[in-house]
């Protein structure tokens, strides 16, 4: 599709290059001054060939920005699900920490501090 739309543009510039060359040099290679109409036919058949180079860009732009938008939705919903995964397996580790009793043994040999007034 991208090659396509540069083909069209090129072929676009390259239509109004000639047209221009032509047209320059109509005077000495015919000997007089092109018609309007013939000037006027140019200039259609040009814009034509624009329009239609306008309309496939902004239809393959079109296209990309969809793809975009398509990609950060997976990519939102794809965090959404890492961080659900996450939060599990802390959920998992809190409730394991809840359900073993803690052990008051008092390893140390220090007495605690006892506050007095």
């Amino acid at each position: 599709m991208k090659k396509l739309n540069n083909i069209f543009q090129l072929l676009t510039a390259l239509f109004f290059g000639v047209g221009l060359v032509y047209f320059l040099t109509y005077e000495r290679m015919w000997g007089g001054y092109p018609e309007s109409a013939h000037v006027v036919t140019w200039l259609l058949v040009g814009l034509v060939i624009f329009l239609a180079a306008w309309g496939l860009s902004m239809w393959y732009m079109s296209n990309l920005s969809k793809k975009i938008k398509q990609l950060e939705l997976d990519k939102k919903e794809l965090k959404a699900m890492v961080f659900d995964l996450e939060r599990g397996v802390k959920m998992g580790q809190i409730d394991k920490k809840i359900e073993t009793p803690p052990d008051d043994k008092e390893s140390s040999s220090i007495k605690p501090r006892e506050n007095f007034k």
